[in-house]
């Protein structure tokens, strides 16, 4: 299995001859984000009890999104084919002159409509099909329903391939500018103590203060400004985002868990920067996160 989007659309087509009837019919099928998974069905009543068929073969190739599965028939049908008992007719018709000779007055005279309405006299084909013609048609039905979910399957791989290079080029560019913010923090430590003793020097005018207690004070200072753990983190997430790209399973709801872990980082980033450059990659770090995000709703 490759990596999936959760959006496409697949449509396929069937027709099925019998003596005197042709039905023609289109399936299509169109995947939205979601999620779980989620299928709608719009097929005709007479064909709800295939609906539990046409659920499993979607469920068994698909594991997230929202699914609308539309069924249209057409029919074709010849002239019924009347057939008339013209024998039970003339019996009947003797009969019927007899009584009405005998009592006219009792009785009206027949139309030809009365004695065809006579049970057994007319006889017409029916053009709906039968226990075994609907039995073959639901199996056809059926194979192409698994058709339109192979190409709607298809549809969806192409579509995360797109999506995946997008993301391995945001995750790079995520890289790039954690590389940026780990060169600047490196050089925090000589920062804060030149920005500290600048300050105190300002503050304290003529009084002195202990060098071992101004170098204690820049220690903690430091110690809340470092940073370094979360810029470790933030490589091993990259690290694990570009191995789910290369994964053979779904890894949509993976993905959306380390965004939020990514982001978690980003915070910290931003919350403990002493530097004016820091809080800039930090913010255009979230930034690049958000669009990694956006794009990860879209992945089965």
């Amino acid at each position: 299995m490759q990596l999936s989007s959760m959006t496409g659309f697949a449509r396929s087509r069937g027709e099925l001859i019998f003596e005197n009837k042709k039905y023609s019919w289109v399936w299509e099928i169109k995947s939205v984000n979601a999620k779980g998974f989620d299928i709608k069905l719009r097929i005709p009543l007479w064909l709800e009890d295939i609906s539990e068929d046409i659920k499993s073969v979607c469920s068994k190739n698909f594991a997230r999104g929202t699914f609308n599965v539309c069924l249209d028939i057409n029919g074709e049908f010849s002239s019924p084919d009347v057939q008339i008992n013209t024998e039970l007719l003339g019996v009947l018709t003797d009969k019927i002159k007899q009584i009405y000779i005998a009592e006219p007055e009792l009785f009206t005279k027949p139309s030809p409509a009365d004695l065809l309405k006579i049970n057994g006299v007319l006889k017409i084909s029916e053009n709906t099909p039968s226990e075994e013609e609907f039995e073959t048609f639901k199996k056809q039905l059926l194979e192409s329903i698994f058709e339109a979910v192979t190409n709607l399957k298809q549809d969806r791989i192409k579509e995360g391939g797109k999506i995946a290079e997008v993301l391995s080029n945001i995750l790079e560019s995520i890289k790039q500018t954690v590389e940026a913010v780990d060169k600047i923090v490196a050089q925090n430590p000589q920062k804060i103590k030149e920005k500290f003793l600048s300050q105190v020097t300002k503050l304290l005018e003529d009084n002195t203060v202990s060098p071992e207690r101004i170098e204690q004070e820049i220690v903690l200072l430091v110690m809340k400004a470092d940073v370094q753990e979360e810029i470790d983190r933030l490589y091993a997430h990259i690290k694990t985002a570009h191995e789910l790209l290369k994964s053979a399973e779904p890894v949509g709801r993976r993905l959306d868990f380390l965004c939020q872990e990514l982001n978690r980082e980003a915070n910290t980033l931003c919350s403990k920067s002493c530097d004016i450059e820091q809080t800039k990659y930090g913010m255009q770090l979230k930034a690049l996160i958000e669009q990694f995000r956006e794009q990860v709703q879209n992945m089965e």
